[in-house]
């Protein structure tokens, strides 16, 4: 994230990634609110366009044309992005809860995580059906069952609204070459019951031409693996069972204290904020509006965005909500499976390709609005920062740090005299071991505090590692960006959480440290470790003719570099934050047990400068296969768009001639280690058995000076 120009007054917790909080952080992108920090919670990175996905179903759009990518419109509207599902939220607390993590506070919380299709009254629906929803998961299903879909299989799709009648003519024309018996089971006595008699009439032309058979009148009341029961107890055959039934919404939010309507949808009213709790509103098909029924369609989600905008934005200013008003009448465009579509509006209805055209060119314009992001803007009516002490001053308050760390599990370790609390830590170490001391950290470069603190404890304890060393104990100095106490205290929170969770499963405990303010998030370790004299690893030690084995893939710097600039796919950040979240405990012991006779671990230097000490302090050359080198994802695209690390220039001045990814800082790097040549290859398999699966044999150690790439 970009530092604030103005301290933090207002945290806004975006819960979901759905159509109307895609177009809140668009405009809080385009026009920044002074003072207010919006934070997305998601559990996909990607949203899925609603009015694309029969298309996308059926093959006509790749994901890449049907997604909004959440990662750079996060990082345009400067918002944190946290990448996992809500399981809860406390209106009372202000806290939203999130699967193995501490909870986030928020002052204003806005909910749009869609819904799943209803299939609690359906047995063995979950065992035996493919709800539609998550659209991810149901398409890594589908792909698998179609290999195995008999030609003139039956298939089933359950739900006759838009949403079913749309599925079932995606599916006719993605496995025509199965040539599918598809029939579609409605409770309801005709298709599309709330549209037009000329549109019903239009679609169900539309079915008869595809072959597809109405099963209506009738809910499905079970699923089997030979196919559907119907209410009225007929069966039917079905080989591959698709659930599009009515929504349900989330099972957690029957537990939040939320007003909900009888169906377990938030009730809002007609600024969209909650009718029991002012401070949290709701948007999509997670939302009931009270004023009048809304049809659970993406269309409701697209036009409340930027009414739930602006009324956020006043909320954060203490300001009188103005309210929504959802159209009575909308155009709407259900797709025929082939390059062909019906169009709806009122009584009207027209059918054909020049109707698939028209809609195709509304979603693509729609979606380039997300996909082709504007620079960033100033805010507009900043005020002036109020002037913040340094030295001593910029301490982060006494109450605020008892907040945080009242509740903070900061590990244990042996030899701890006096730890966090005191003025300084006292530690004994262990008789005949030496204290190897270590200290490491960066500004922030991920949104999530939480993750940040895993990164870089996972960081810094790797010279510890690195050295043969194992970890003890920590201290911690964070700096948090301006904000009011409550934000200053849960940013805390979060971060040493993170990294307290780190250190304990190191074995290591946080025995104390240091706070700040500052205009950004910061935060760095200072991590102690112990060893046995004669065990110490050192830079020094390779010999000519040892394998040079890299137990991490390269690429970060790159990476975080497009990622800052929002031209990162949120897939390659992911990879990459999956990949500094591995520590290199278990490699090092993977190293210890094959001979490793030198070690280092790749951080901002790049492979190339940490090579080159290493080499020199072993006083031998080394050859880079560059076809070896593992690589993250997105790696090579950036670094070929000409993005790379502010640090990279200064990494080969050296050797300019260098390739780039040499030359790339890495953050939570692998251990580069030489290994004797009869250890290489039973070390490569048993660290990828360890979970490095990018280890690799890299190159070899020369007995002439220098280092070369081939």
């Amino acid at each position: 994230m970009q530092p604030n120009p103005t301290p933090t007054h207002t945290d806004i917790v975006l819960v979901g990634g759905g159509h109307a909080h895609v177009a809140v952080l668009r405009m809080f992108g385009m026009k920044p609110e002074p003072g207010v920090r919006l934070t997305v919670v998601a559990r996909d990175t990607f949203t899925p366009y609603s009015g694309m996905i029969p298309g996308y179903i059926a093959g006509h759009y790749s994901h890449a044309q049907c997604h909004i990518d959440l990662g750079p419109l996060c990082r345009m509207a400067n918002a944190r992005l946290i990448h996992a599902p809500a399981e809860g939220l406390d209106p009372i607390g202000q806290r939203v809860f999130l699967p193995g993590r501490p909870p986030l506070r928020y002052d204003f919380a806005s909910i749009d995580i869609g819904s799943s299709p209803a299939i609690a009254a359906i047995d063995s629906a979950a065992e035996h059906g493919f709800p539609v929803k998550p659209l991810d998961r149901f398409l890594a299903r589908l792909e698998v069952r179609q290999e195995t879909l008999e030609e003139g299989a039956p298939v089933v799709v359950a739900g006759g609204g838009a949403g079913g009648v749309e599925l079932a003519l995606a599916l006719a024309y993605r496995l025509r070459a199965k040539r599918p018996r598809i029939a579609l089971a409605t409770d309801q006595d005709e298709l599309l019951p709330t549209y037009s008699p000329r549109v019903r009439s239009a679609m169900e032309r539309v079915f008869s031409a595809h072959g597809i058979t109405l099963l209506a009148g009738s809910a499905v009341t079970a699923v089997t693996p030979e196919g559907i029961r119907l209410a009225d107890g007929s069966d039917h055959p079905s080989a591959l069972t698709v659930l599009a039934t009515g929504a349900q919404p989330a099972a957690w939010l029957a537990d939040t204290g939320l007003a909900l309507d009888e169906r377990g949808f938030v009730a809002v009213g007609e600024t969209l904020a909650s009718t029991s709790h002012p401070n949290v509103f709701a948007a999509g098909d997670v939302a009931a509006f009270l004023p009048r029924p809304l049809p659970k369609a993406g269309v409701y989600a697209v036009r409340a965005g930027p009414a739930l905008e602006k009324n956020l934005r006043l909320a954060a200013r203490g300001m009188p909500l103005k309210p929504f008003r959802p159209q009575r009448r909308f155009l709407s465009l259900l797709s025929c499976g082939e390059k062909r579509a019906v169009a709806s509006y009122g009584s009207l209805a027209l059918t054909g390709k020049f109707v698939w055209r028209w809609k195709n060119w509304i979603d693509t314009r729609w979606m380039r609005r997300y996909q082709e992001l504007p620079d960033m803007a100033a805010a507009e009516g900043e005020e002036a920062t109020p002037m913040r002490c340094a030295g001593c001053g910029a301490k982060i308050a006494g109450d605020v740090l008892a907040f945080a760390l009242d509740t903070l599990d900061a590990g244990a370790a042996p030899g701890v005299i006096l730890g966090a609390g005191d003025d300084a830590a006292v530690l004994e170490p262990p008789p005949g071991k030496l204290l190897v001391q270590s200290t490491d950290g960066f500004r922030a470069f991920i949104g999530d505090p939480y993750l940040f603190g895993r990164i870089t404890a996972i960081h810094a304890l790797s010279d510890l590692y690195a050295m043969g060393a194992e970890p003890h104990s920590a201290l911690a100095h964070a700096t948090l960006p301006f904000a009011e106490p409550a934000s200053v205290g849960d940013d805390l929170y979060q971060l040493l959480a993170g990294a307290c969770a780190e250190l304990r499963a190191a074995g290591a405990a946080l025995v104390g440290g240091h706070s700040s303010e500052g205009p950004e998030m910061a935060f760095s370790l200072t991590v102690n470790g112990f060893a046995e004299p004669g065990k110490l690893w050192r830079k020094a030690g390779a010999k000519p003719g040892d394998l040079l084995i890299l137990s991490k893939p390269l690429g970060t710097g790159a990476l975080l570099a497009a990622d800052m600039r929002g031209k990162a796919r949120s897939a390659w950040v992911e990879a990459a934050v999956a990949h500094m979240l591995a520590s290199n405990g278990a490699a090092a012991a993977v190293l210890r047990s094959h001979g490793a006779r030198a070690v280092t671990d790749v951080t901002g230097f790049g492979l190339l400068g940490h090579l080159r000490e290493m080499m020199t302090a072993s006083g031998t050359g080394a050859e880079v296969a560059l076809s070896a080198l593992p690589l993250l994802p997105g790696a090579a695209e950036s670094l070929a768009g000409g993005i790379e690390s502010t640090l990279a220039p200064a990494n080969r001045a050296f050797a300019p001639d260098a390739p780039a990814i040499l030359s790339d800082p890495q953050t939570s790097g692998g251990l580069l280690a030489a290994v004797p040549p009869g250890q290489a290859d039973a070390c490569v398999a048993a660290l990828r058995a360890a979970g490095y699966g990018s280890a690799a044999k890299i190159g070899l150690c020369t007995a002439g000076p220098g280092i070369a790439w081939q």
